[in-house]
């Protein structure tokens, strides 16, 4: 069948349209350091929890409030100045028709004006002292941008070009990290349940990767298999790991096919409700030290319990670190954060014991940025005893 001028001229304006839009869209991809994993291609993705997981979360308010406890309004004054807090945001917040005092613990109510008024450093200031304070919330477990890329992190999250505009404004530095609290102040831009509901779901965003092996194999094969199975010889994977390191033709495969059944399952996924019939949901510690297991432990539930078993079945190692180490971040001797160590500097976490914290690989420094406290903040390295 012949095709007419006009014909051939749509369909390579389409075609020409389509390149365009991949090019503006273009999603960074990388290649992971050499080693006994394999030849790895990095790419990130964003993963929002689900509705069905939303419609179950208590959602915020559109009211910001800061919470001063212990305290005096001449002291909340005083800190806002060191702040940086502008002298005329001050007076506002202040304004006694503004506050709410009940004994000793003073209620401030900023407009999202007021936020944008305050300048990107004296906000992140401000912010990681209202972080000192559990009643503040969303300053204490803010939204993380890893990766430091808000313009990717901000594309197709279903939020408006205003509330956009207004993210941008309101975004601070935490350490190295780029993070976002002022949730609430976005829901005022929300003017339906239905854009309310993308609001939310925006603000579960957290970015994981997807990581490939490319075949035919470029190490040597045995000790690709001995990478991979940790010293488990009898490892069900292993009939899967064998069989690709056969392949010839070029291909690719997602490593998510080499983790145990257990963390299989679990990788990009948000906590389903059961989860939490236990008392509490999984975190850190129950997925470090499940890694292995075909059925979950539950009892490292128990942190007490989970320090235990850290310190009785695994021994302490250095860089460079092996398939299914934990890596433990301690600060003055508190253990803050453990993840699993997968590839180069590629980990499976679960940050945090939240509902909205789903199993995610990450980069280790993305996952340091998150749980660093201070210049004394260290890695140390656990390897399952054999």
């Amino acid at each position: 069948m012949k095709l007419g001028f006009p014909r051939l001229l749509s369909i390579g304006l389409a075609l020409l349209g389509a390149a365009t839009l991949g090019a503006a869209h273009e999603e960074p991809v990388w290649k992971a350091r050499p080693g006994p994993w394999g030849e790895l291609e990095v790419r990130a993705i964003y993963m929002e929890a689900p509705d069905s997981l939303l419609a179950a979360v208590a959602k915020p308010n559109s009211v910001t409030r800061w919470v001063f406890e212990q305290t005096t309004e001449t002291a909340v004054r005083s800190l806002l100045q060191r702040c940086g807090v502008p002298a005329p945001v001050i007076d506002r917040l202040l304004d006694p028709a503004r506050r709410i005092v009940s004994g000793n613990v003073i209620s401030l109510y900023p407009t999202p004006d007021d936020l944008v008024a305050i300048p990107s450093a004296s906000r992140a200031t401000l912010y990681q002292e209202l972080a000192k304070s559990s009643a503040n919330e969303y300053q204490r477990d803010p939204v993380f941008i890893l990766g430091g890329d808000l313009e990717d992190w901000l594309m197709d999250n279903g939020l408006s070009e205003a509330q956009k505009e207004l993210f941008r404004k309101l975004v601070w530095k935490r350490g190295d990290a780029l993070v976002f609290s002022d949730i609430q102040a976005l829901l005022t831009l929300a003017k339906t349940s239905d854009e309310v509901r993308l609001t939310f779901r925006a603000v579960t965003r957290v970015r994981s990767l997807v990581v490939e092996l490319h075949l035919p194999l470029k190490t040597d094969r045995r000790e690709f298999i001995d990478y991979w199975s940790a010293g488990q010889t009898d490892a069900p994977r292993l009939t899967f790991i064998n069989a690709i390191t056969q392949r010839r033709a070029p291909q690719t495969v997602d490593i998510t096919h080499f983790l145990p059944s257990l963390m299989r399952q679990r990788a990009y996924t948000f906590p389903v409700m059961e989860l939490g019939l236990k008392g509490r949901f999984p975190d850190c510690h129950w997925t470090s030290l499940n890694f292995f297991n075909l059925t979950p432990k539950d009892y490292y539930l128990d942190t007490r319990l989970a320090a235990a078993q850290l310190v009785e079945n695994y021994v302490t190692v250095e860089a460079p670190y092996r398939y299914g180490d934990v890596l433990c971040f301690l600060d003055d001797g508190e253990g803050l954060h453990t993840c699993v160590y997968i590839a180069d500097d590629i980990v499976l976490t679960k940050n945090g014991d939240s509902i909205l914290a789903p199993w995610a690989l990450m980069q280790i420094k993305d996952v340091e940025s998150v749980y660093r406290r201070s210049p004394s903040t260290r890695i140390q390295g656990y390897r399952l005893k054999r």
